[in-house]
């Protein structure tokens, strides 16, 4: 199953518009709360600078670049976690991703209301943590009591897991996100059922006006510098105009190198946004590279060859024997893969290789 980023925020920050971008589905974005009920799924091409410059050695008959998938979520409002704006429905929504884009609104627009009357991506980010908070401390709070009642047998699974609960209660309680808990990968397992929404990585997307990345005057960079003082420590943050990057989606290839050459930019936002949602999603790359097709894989870093091999086929990991791999980075330097076998850099790994990302792996299996 496909790992998913969810788009999350308030109504009207821009959600739905940046999806547009990102998915080109035209998924609807009006200006009234609430206008995504049920959400817009899309899988987007991981853009992969990498993967055309391996097609510059090895002469494919096509090109396959990899994808991940975003959602775009209802706008959240205060009280979701008691069910206000149609909470536990949205709330069920974000927990069903498994990482989360939280974009605030970092422009003015007197056209596009705010539900809150006023422009405050500091505040707007502590509505939306807040009632995430509310509603894994909801889940906690639940599972903990059943768990007290039941370690009182003694058994001692059910002893753990009320412990554990214990201190992730306390932690919640405490104002803290729960990827912020210091645990023990086995009691991380203890909790993996109860999908809790601020266990989840996080990438902060401030939605700035077009004005700032022409370097004009604007109210963005303000908005944008308070931001900055009030993210939680160690914070990814990404800033991007959605509404630019949906006007240059409609553009052609060319029409989209004019417009960013105009601007002084190297590269579109959204290019970085992918690119940084799929490292949050703790996945990696690796290339299969031959005369019929060159081809971007996805998998989850830490991979091993036979599970890397399974994403092409579940009989290659099945059989798996051998991998013969070099890194693209090799290719770009050497400029063959004959090159590649001449310097003694075309290595053999076996089931326990942890696959690297950018990796070129060639795979021998018996089924």
């Amino acid at each position: 199953m496909a790992l998913k980023c969810g788009i999350v925020g308030l109504p009207n920050v821009g959600k739905s518009t940046l999806f547009n971008a990102l998915s080109g589905s035209k998924a609807q974005a009006e200006n009234y709360p609430f206008c995504t009920i049920e959400p817009n799924q899309s899988v987007v091409e991981v853009p992969d600078q990498r993967l055309n410059k391996i097609t510059e050695f090895i002469k494919p008959q096509k090109c396959i670049p990899t994808f991940v998938e975003f959602v775009d979520i209802a706008g959240l409002v205060k009280g979701a976690s008691q069910g206000e704006g149609l909470g536990n429905q949205f709330l069920a929504h974000i927990r069903d991703c498994d990482a989360i884009l939280q974009v605030l609104r970092c422009f003015d627009d007197e056209n596009i209301t705010h539900v809150s009357g006023k422009i405050d991506p500091v505040s707007d980010m502590e509505v939306i943590e807040t009632e995430l908070l509310l509603a894994d401390l909801a889940t906690v709070d639940k599972r903990h009591s059943h768990l007290v009642k039941q370690a009182k047998s003694g058994n001692a699974e059910m002893v753990a897991q009320r412990d554990f609960t214990a201190k992730v209660k306390a932690h919640l309680e405490d104002g803290k996100a729960v990827r912020t808990l210091e645990a023990s990968l086995e009691e991380w397992e203890l909790a993996a059922d109860l999908h809790l929404i601020t266990a989840k990585s996080i990438m902060y997307v401030a939605n700035m006006d077009e004005a700032h990345f022409a370097g004009e005057a604007s109210s963005s960079k303000e908005h944008l510098e308070k931001l900055k003082k009030n993210l939680p420590p160690g914070s990814e943050l990404i800033t991007i105009s959605a509404r630019m990057e949906a006007e240059i989606a409609e553009l052609d290839e060319n029409e989209q190198a004019e417009f960013l050459e105009d601007l002084g930019l190297k590269e579109r936002g959204l290019n970085r946004l992918i690119q940084q949602a799929y490292k949050l999603l703790n996945l990696e790359t690796y290339f299969t590279a031959g005369e019929k097709e060159v081809r971007a894989w996805t998998v989850p870093a830490g991979s091993s060859g036979p599970q890397a091999a399974g994403k092409i086929h579940s009989d290659f990991e099945k059989g798996f024997i051998c991998a013969e791999c070099y890194h693209c980075e090799d290719l770009f330097k050497h400029g063959s893969e004959a090159k590649i076998k001449e310097e003694g850099l075309l290595r053999t790994e076996g089931k326990d290789y942890t696959v690297k990302d950018g990796d070129v792996l060639f795979f021998r299996f018996n089924v």
